[in-house]
């Protein structure tokens, strides 16, 4: 076994990058004929059932109204059942052709039994199965209190997506339907005091790469990497290290810090139409994306940074905090909305 490791680990790759070298072009050719194809023939949703989770508040309730102007027929799925009747009355007023509410919480498997079968019942298909609900904390992990509370984070954030999925998936592939995920660009860049959020969304992100392959075409993927957007998090909402939902600002700031916040608007627009065109991703704001690079190419640079923003306290709290409170850059940097 040892001469076959050898064997392959002198072979291999410079086999895989010779293939690899033949393969981009005639790929890349064929990548930019579909893009040209579904940016002139988007998916029409007028008419067709939408499901979106967390649709109470920030993204979720944005793509709520994305989907509205599109005359899609909704499901609006949280916790807080009055607010998504706020969310229903707007999305009707922007021309929804119907609104569906479901006060379920999608850390529960049964929830979300309940509210797919709900949606067939009344609705008798789904097309869209928007998977956006999430929480974040703001703690060093050492800092938890309780590690009980944790698991609590992954239910919502993993779990709270997959359940869904598994009890969607037949319905979607009778439509060749469409499976939308809110995930997170802390999927991929390592952001301190939220290391058990980004380790539930690079689950979601290797969770819906490898359902791509299992469901095959039947049913399409969009896998949205937002950064920071205008949100109940971006308000200062985080899991404490008591396990306990929080709104400060301080923590906002420390947490966020100099980086500019992509409306909540423009972010859900950029996800709706990525979908509809049959996008397998959806990267909002795109500048984010050299980030990648730097995780690839040179991770230790990355994880400075971060840790010199973010993690060494100046006079007891980050950097990231000293230099927005220095600049008086939160008014630029934030939206006035979240103020």
């Amino acid at each position: 076994m040892g001469l076959i490791q050898m064997f392959l680990n002198l072979t291999f790759p410079p086999m895989a990058l010779a293939f690899l070298a033949v393969a981009l072009p005639p790929l890349t050719l064929m990548k930019m004929f579909g893009w040209l194809f579904h940016f002139l023939f988007s998916e029409n949703m007028r008419g067709k059932v939408v499901v979106i989770t967390g649709s109470s508040s920030g993204i979720g309730e944005q793509m709520a109204y994305e989907y509205a102007k599109r005359g899609a027929k909704l499901v609006l799925v949280a916790t807080r059942e009055e607010r998504l009747k706020a969310v229903a009355h707007n999305a009707r007023s922007l021309g929804a052709q119907n609104v569906l509410v479901i006060a379920a919480d999608v850390s529960k498997h049964r929830d979300c039994k309940r509210f797919i079968d709900d949606t067939i019942t009344h609705y008798g298909r789904l097309d869209h199965l928007v998977n956006n609900a999430g929480i974040a904390h703001s703690f060093l992990f050492e800092e938890a209190t309780d590690p009980s509370h944790l698991p609590h984070l992954m239910d919502v954030t993993f779990w709270g997506a997959v359940y869904p999925t598994y009890y969607a998936i037949p319905h979607l592939k009778r439509v060749c339907g469409r499976i939308v995920v809110t995930a997170s660009n802390a999927g991929w860049l390592p952001l301190p005091r939220m290391s058990i959020y980004n380790a539930a969304k690079a689950a979601v992100i290797n969770f819906y790469d490898s359902l791509r392959i299992e469901v095959g075409p039947a049913v399409g993927i969009t896998v949205a990497t937002p950064g920071w957007i205008e949100s109940e998090m971006t308000l200062g909402k985080f899991v404490d290290k008591q396990g306990e939902m929080q709104i400060d600002e301080d923590v906002r700031d420390a947490q966020v810090g100099p980086l500019p916040i992509e409306y909540a608007e423009e972010c859900a627009k950029a996800i709706v139409n990525g979908a509809c065109r049959g996008q397998r991703t959806a990267s909002i704001p795109k500048w984010y994306n050299v980030l990648f690079f730097y995780r690839v190419l040179a991770p230790e640079l990355l994880e400075w940074l971060s840790y010199l923003f973010y993690v060494r306290p100046v006079q007891q709290q980050p950097l990231s905090k000293t230099i927005l409170d220095a600049t008086g850059a939160k008014n630029i940097l934030y939206p006035s909305s979240i103020q």
